[in-house]
């Protein structure tokens, strides 16, 4: 009987190292591209720039990391060539952003691609977003956005930094004026360096950190307001406001919470459907490994970069339960997220 165990457990373990093995044959030699659906330069570019560098040394195999941009219609466009062009045997990761994995739910601007299909690698972290202002705008505080207009800088359709003041604008009524034809937030930050525009709404406090930490120091930024469930521990002691806590009624709480539940996996990293499940989990027990890496952490730190990863099956939990939600809040979302120019 003994015996019996012991040969099991000796097949058990030379089977799932088999299966490692397998793995490390697949992958050594190859390299793993990482496509950014941002501009170079902004945040979501960063962050996929510090994974892909230390995310070889956790896949079986160590094959090379390589990231490529493919920037446009607010991470669409790379969504769409990771589901419908990229490799699906492991190879292809999208990094994206959350709006693109839930576009359905906020829109009706048809995709050749079903978002929900997408198998979720993980996330790199939260994401707290921010309305914010140069210090000479005509505003101090975001309640004084009711009564007077702010020039907002916006980037492409889906983008976090239009569909965030879009939806102040259409659910609470700010005056805000979308100043679009930007390709990223690194772009906006440089026109309002040159006073084009007043600020932006829709970029992280974590991307704010890491592109301009020395602003909201030295004062040439103002923080207006939280687009977010709960904020920032940071900014809540700072007594920066929640833009949620402005809705008037139910219903517009419901479209405000439906859109602020993506920032709980505020830079997802996704793989197309078809990608066979052993390696799915091996690259998914390495994004983990990567995000958790002393090294990594160290060089976050430095940059002013913050962490906050969430594993593969959580963020495809919360996916899933997003694209569960009623019939009749995700046709209020849709509604919400229409910009009218007129406004």
């Amino acid at each position: 009987m003994k015996t019996a165990i012991v040969l099991a457990c000796m097949l058990g373990f030379a089977g799932a190292a088999a299966a490692q093995e397998t793995i490390a044959d697949f992958y050594r030699g190859k390299t793993v591209r990482i496509t950014v659906g941002s501009a170079v330069g902004g945040g979501f570019d960063g962050y996929a720039r510090l994974v892909a560098r230390h995310f070889s040394k956790h896949i079986p195999g160590n094959p090379s990391v390589v990231v490529q941009n493919l920037p446009g219609s607010g991470s669409n466009k790379a969504a769409s060539y990771i589901a419908m062009q990229a490799p699906k045997d492991g190879t292809a990761i999208g990094a994206i952003q959350p709006g693109a994995v839930l576009q359905p739910l906020h829109s009706d601007q048809p995709l050749p691609h079903d978002p929900s299909r997408f198998v979720m690698l993980g996330s790199a972290a939260s994401g707290v977003y921010l309305c914010m202002v140069r210090a000479d705008a005509p505003v101090k505080s975001f309640a004084e956005t009711f009564n007077t207009e702010v020039l907002i800088g916006t980037s492409g359709e889906g983008a976090t930094l239009r569909m965030l003041p879009i939806l102040l604008v259409n659910v609470l009524g700010v005056k805000l004026r979308l100043v679009g034809g930007y390709a990223g937030s690194n772009e906006i930050l440089l026109a309002m360096e040159r006073n084009e525009v007043h600020g932006m709404c829709g970029m992280s406090w974590s991307s704010i950190a890491m592109q301009r930490g020395d602003w909201f120091k030295n004062g040439t930024l103002r923080a207006l307001a939280q687009e977010d469930l709960h904020g920032h521990p940071e900014l809540n002691k700072q007594g920066v406001p929640l833009t949620i806590s402005f809705a008037k009624t139910a219903e517009d709480r419901q479209v405000m919470e439906m859109i602020y539940s993506q920032n709980l996996f505020g830079r997802p990293y996704v793989l197309p459907e078809g990608v066979p499940a052993e390696r799915v989990a091996a690259l998914r027990k390495a994004f983990t490994a990567t995000m958790r890496d002393p090294a990594l952490v160290a060089e976050a730190g430095k940059a002013g970069m913050e962490l906050g990863d969430r594993d593969g099956a959580e963020v495809q939990a919360l996916v899933a339960k997003l694209y569960a939600s009623p019939a009749g809040v995700i046709a209020r979302t849709k509604r919400a997220m229409v910009y009218k120019t007129s406004q």
